[in-house]
């Protein structure tokens, strides 16, 4: 399945990821409803991985612009007070948006936004906290139902008689595949955790361990080798690198990614989103690694 994906994701800034044919939102930073236009009314479902302002604060003309009974719907990390408190406000403030649907989730939450695709929420380390969890990753899960192998051999009349004599529970086995991961903001914490991605969005908020300001305000964030170490170990088959501090250029990053690339054996396409730019269709550009 080919993804349009259209994103905008400078660290400190703002932060978001469209992908259209799923009609859905990763983060909503500012910018996204000027930078999408009439294409940010095709949004049905929104999932916020923290409550920092880069990546919310563009549900406020998101949602006065788009609500409409029942959508959007927002998802977000049930222990962080910031949304009820931004849903009261925007209610109180823009009437019109009380129509938005606010779903407080949590780690391993899956949601079912079509009929064969799942998003799970996986807990990540940025928000550290003493208790509960505010800050999520998300898969996205393509489920199928497969035919037992002992069927599968069987004449087509008898496989349709048996099905409707056990039904489809006893007669096929689900199988699942994450077509899409999203990292939000996280530094590397398990090198299993995005395994078999057909797509991973990762951010790599600096260039080198020992840039400062790596736990800026407690928070914690990537930094581009331990990324690409992570994914030469991992079987991911496309990369897309944002979160990028405003402090690189578009030489810097480029250099880095293709110095790591060497370095790790990495020959999947890598694209990157850079600071201050919205990469359309990011897919269809030229990986930095081609």
């Amino acid at each position: 399945m080919h993804f349009t994906i259209t994103g905008y994701s400078t660290a400190l800034f703002s932060t978001w990821y469209f992908i259209e044919e799923l009609k859905l939102l990763f983060d909503a930073g500012d910018g996204v409803a000027a930078s999408l236009l009439q294409k940010s009314r095709k949004i049905e479902h929104v999932f916020i991985s923290h409550a920092d302002r880069d990546h919310l604060t563009g549900l406020l003309q998101f949602n006065q612009l788009n609500a409409r009974p029942g959508f959007p719907v927002i998802y977000y990390p049930r222990d962080c007070g910031s949304f009820p408190a931004l849903k009261d406000f925007t209610t109180k403030f823009d009437p019109p948006v009380s129509s938005v649907v606010w779903n407080a989730i949590t780690p391993d939450s899956n949601l079912r936004i079509k009929e064969d695709i799942i998003i799970k929420a996986v807990h990540n380390g940025h928000v550290a906290t003493k208790a509960g969890v505010k800050s999520l990753s998300y898969k996205v899960i393509q489920s199928k139902l497969k035919l037992k192998p002992e069927l599968t051999q069987l004449p087509g009349e008898r496989i349709r008689q048996i099905i409707e004599e056990q039904g489809r529970a006893n007669t096929h086995t689900e199988v699942q595949t994450v077509l899409l991961s999203y990292s939000g903001d996280t530094p590397v914490e398990d090198v299993t955790r995005w395994e078999d991605s057909k797509i991973l969005i990762h951010e790599a908020t600096f260039m080198h361990e020992d840039d400062n300001l790596i736990y800026a305000h407690g928070n914690k964030h990537s930094y581009l080798e331990e990324v690409m170490e992570m994914v030469s170990r991992s079987r991911i088959e496309q990369l897309i690198l944002g979160h990028f501090s405003a402090r690189y250029s578009q030489e810097q990053i480029d250099r880095r990614i293709l110095e790591l690339c060497n370095r790790y054996a990495i020959n999947i396409p890598v694209f990157r989103v850079l600071p201050g730019a919205v990469a359309s269709d990011i897919l269809k550009t030229v990986p930095v690694n081609a």
